[in-house]
């Protein structure tokens, strides 16, 4: 599955690279946890015709029917295989699919609020090549080509699972990292940098 991820990348950048008008200030993030806030690409809610806007929401799908936060965490991850018939994502496959800027991700060994609390998923796929020494599963990473029929709003369910497939090892690169990574309050560049240690 996915147990972190990195976004390093300035607002700049990732307004260029999706064509957004504004992304938020934010700080480079090199251990993103479930729960936590994370930075999405989609259409404007409701308004799946609109020009693609940049929002920030909570990592950890929250479907309409949950009565509170605590399923989040466990909701982080979706199987691609599963994801459009689970009663917990099919709605959100559905109608209000997102893309999910990321530089790298890592697999980790070891409230009420006043409004409307949005929240992401990220789905995954079998490993490639590359990674099933790591692990089993790995997220799907989507190539620029592919972003418009997965955020379109008329993209067939058939036409979008197609898409829920791993990205070509040669298109990748792995390294080890510290076991920092393991715990969410680490951050910094160092957090993704190689290690050689033991």
């Amino acid at each position: 599955m996915c147990g972190r991820f990195a976004l390093k990348a300035p607002p700049a950048d990732i307004a260029r690279q999706f064509g957004v008008d504004a992304v938020p200030e934010l700080a480079p993030r090199y251990n993103i946890a479930p729960t936590q806030d994370i930075l999405i690409i989609r259409h404007p809610w409701r308004e799946p015709e609109a020009r693609l806007e940049a929002a920030q929401v909570k990592w950890g799908l929250l479907p309409s029917w949950a009565k509170d936060t605590s399923m989040a965490a466990k909701l982080a991850n979706a199987r691609g295989e599963t994801v459009a018939e689970k009663p917990a994502f099919r709605s959100a496959f559905r109608r209000m699919r997102c893309l999910i800027p990321a530089d790298g991700f890592y697999e980790c060994w070891q409230g009420p609020c006043g409004g409307p609390l949005e929240t992401a998923t990220i789905i995954t796929t079998d490993a490639n090549a590359l990674v099933r020494p790591v692990h089993d599963r790995m997220p799907v990473i989507l190539p620029p080509a592919d972003w418009a029929a997965w955020l379109g709003a008329q993209t067939k369910a058939d036409d979008l699972k197609a898409l829920l497939k791993p990205l070509p090892a040669d298109l990748m690169e792995r390294y080890r990292v510290s076991r920092r990574m393991s715990n969410a309050r680490n951050e910094g560049a160092d957090c993704m940098a190689p290690y050689s240690g033991d």
